[in-house]
């Protein structure tokens, strides 16, 4: 049975459905659209599913130490209640009265699509929906991905890593128009994830604590 990873792009999302070998690419403009792709075993989401309420996710914290120097690529998810904020400013209050920390620009920005995840997997929870991120997966894939994704050998090196478990290079070649080559490859890396997931054998960090609606406060790759 397919996998999908999915990762946001321009407030749609681009999804990788991995089937054996052979991945395609869609364009999927919201996340209802993502969960209704049809025979779907498992779907990696590059956004924050479980948020906690009053601090930093203990998975956060662990994969930016497994990162290194990818650190900045991991934004501190939002606190649940800055779901309900009006604007940046209204966040900021709201994570500051929670945890004594304001919120970052970069995790505002993200706040749309968490909160559209969020609704769109309703309760209980849909719990096929787990939490990816792609930086972990090249990691693991292949230690000589170590240049960031907007550069000619960050490019290089993510398409090495995945070549040996996908045909990604035919999936390029088919990319849905105007999607960016970066956020392809961070599907197709949260694709992978989603079927190390669906087969048992994927790598998860986080405490085991789940948040107020049920979500698991994980990454799993």
């Amino acid at each position: 049975m397919a996998v999908l990873g999915v990762d946001g792009w321009r407030g749609a999302w681009v999804g990788a459905l991995l089937d054996g070998r052979s991945v395609r690419l869609l364009a999927l403009p919201d996340a209802a659209a993502v969960l209704a792709v049809p025979g779907v075993e498992v779907v990696g989401i590059d956004m924050p599913i479980g948020l906690a309420d009053d601090g930093p996710r203990a998975c956060d914290v662990a994969a930016r130490r497994r990162l290194g120097r990818a650190i900045s690529s991991v934004f501190p998810a939002p606190l649940r209640g800055v779901l309900a904020a009006t604007g940046h400013a209204d966040a900021c209050r709201m994570s500051r009265a929670a945890s004594g920390r304001a919120l970052s620009v970069q995790a505002w920005n993200l706040v749309p699509a968490v909160r559209s995840v969020d609704d769109a997997l309703g309760d209980p929870p849909a719990d096929h929906v787990v939490e990816v991120h792609p930086e972990l997966a090249f990691r693991a894939l292949d230690e000589r991905v170590t240049d960031r994704k907007a550069t000619a050998r960050g490019v290089a090196q993510r398409m090495r890593a995945l070549a040996p478990v996908m045909d990604v290079l035919d999936a390029l070649a088919a990319t849905p128009d105007g999607v960016p080559v970066a956020d392809a490859l961070d599907a197709c890396a949260a694709a992978w994830s989603a079927r190390r997931v669906a087969d048992g054998v994927a790598e998860c960090v986080g405490d085991g604590r789940r948040d107020a609606r049920g979500r698991p406060m994980r990454i799993c790759w």
